[in-house]
């Protein structure tokens, strides 16, 4: 939720004004025109509002508010664009784009009562995964159609979990927390030569955990002590709980920190940063873009100073911002030399996720050349 909260206000049929608190992950204002409509509003009706930017509060049937919104989708994605050739351009595009299509759909809200009570037919019991999600149980509040379904989801992959084969078990994500559901960069960490010495008396950092799991894999590689960092509570509080499902709370230590632990040095500093060097606009989307390039420049310019002698620090980094054109190898060289690091080693692996091999995704010529590596670095 936003720092500051702020209310949204609408008119009932009958004339009466009523107000609520507003909810949003991406602190996005709330809306200024809202209507209320049920189950009569068509999906055409719908879309254009949406469109021209007034709000939909829906009191009608739940399910059939999901059906509406599944139609606004459908007509959303019948205008198809046309993308630039060149690749940096055509990212931009799809961003707009995406963003377009996310604040149409997103116009369609649902009330929720005190303790995230949908007073709605056919409505599912939302509680756990509000609570979940942050959201105020103490008071009414209004969200979008599409934050509840995302929360319901995301509650849904919290008590399933997530089958990671290199640990041969479960990662559970948090609202808000990248899920391990592209496996390649767990894979790399799970294969990669340890650093010479006994593992089991040697110390790892995993720097920006999120959910725990390379912390997890590198524990279960016989690493004897690892302590994984973050700076979202929401990652620090599920990396604490996979660890502890995983039995290896004695092995894993999990502490709040912007990259690197106050104290200490390691023989292998492992770090995942964002990939893409652009401005996320939601906390999820944090684990994907990072603004400048910020902690993959801090990461290599601070990592000499943590490593022991003879220590190695493991890049995992998507080349994807390459093939867009938003940094070059040459750039990320110069980075690695500038911080006064060496490459000894790149192990490399393609993407399994199926927009790879989706010829209708607008980045399809990026995605289908994308490589993810983990570069083995030592201090020059």
């Amino acid at each position: 939720m936003t720092n500051a909260e702020h209310e949204i206000t609408w008119t009932d049929a009958e004339g009466l004004v009523h107000s609520a608190l507003w909810y949003a992950e991406n602190a996005a204002p709330p809306p200024r025109t809202v209507v209320v409509a049920d189950d009569r509003l068509k999906a055409d009706t719908a879309y254009r509002m949406a469109s021209e930017g007034t709000a939909i509060l829906w009191t009608g049937d739940f399910q059939n508010a999901r059906q509406l919104l599944s139609a606004m989708g459908r007509r959303a994605d019948r205008k198809r664009r046309r993308f630039a050739d060149d690749p940096a351009v055509a990212f931009n595009q799809h961003r707009q784009a995406r963003a377009l299509r996310a604040r149409v759909l997103g116009s369609l809200l649902i009330r929720l009562d005190e303790g995230a009570v949908a007073d709605l037919r056919r409505a599912p019991d939302v509680r756990e995964a509000c609570a979940g999600a942050g959201c105020p149980l103490d008071r009414p509040f209004v969200c979008s159609l599409v934050a509840l379904l995302g929360m319901i989801g995301a509650h849904e992959w919290r008590r399933k979990g997530v089958e990671v084969p290199a640990l041969g078990a479960r990662i559970h994500p948090y609202y808000g927390v990248f899920s391990p559901v592209r496996g390649e960069y767990v894979d790399l960490v799970a294969q990669a030569p340890l650093p010479p010495g006994d593992p089991a008396r040697s110390v790892a950092f995993d720097i920006g955990t999120g959910s725990g799991v390379l912390a997890a894999v590198l524990a279960r590689r016989g690493v004897g002590s690892v302590v994984a960092t973050d700076q979202n509570p929401r990652a620090l509080a599920c990396a604490e709980d996979n660890i502890a499902r995983l039995g290896l709370a004695d092995r894993v230590r999990v502490v709040e920190a912007d990259l690197f632990p106050a104290e200490g040095r390691a023989s292998l500093v492992v770090c995942n940063p964002p990939w893409l060097p652009a401005k996320p606009t939601s906390a999820l989307e944090s684990a994907v873009y990072d603004p400048g390039g910020r902690m993959l420049r801090e990461f290599l310019r601070l990592l000499p100073r943590h490593l022991e002698p003879g220590g190695e620090g493991w890049l995992i980094l998507s080349d994807l911002a390459e093939h867009l054109g938003m940094r070059t190898r040459e750039d990320l060289l110069e980075l690695i030399d500038r911080s006064g690091l060496q490459v000894l080693d790149r192990l490399d692996i393609a993407p399994r996720h199926s927009r790879a091999s989706d010829p209708d995704d607008p980045l399809h010529a990026a995605r289908s050349a994308e490589v993810t590596s983990l570069w083995r670095l030592g201090v020059r």
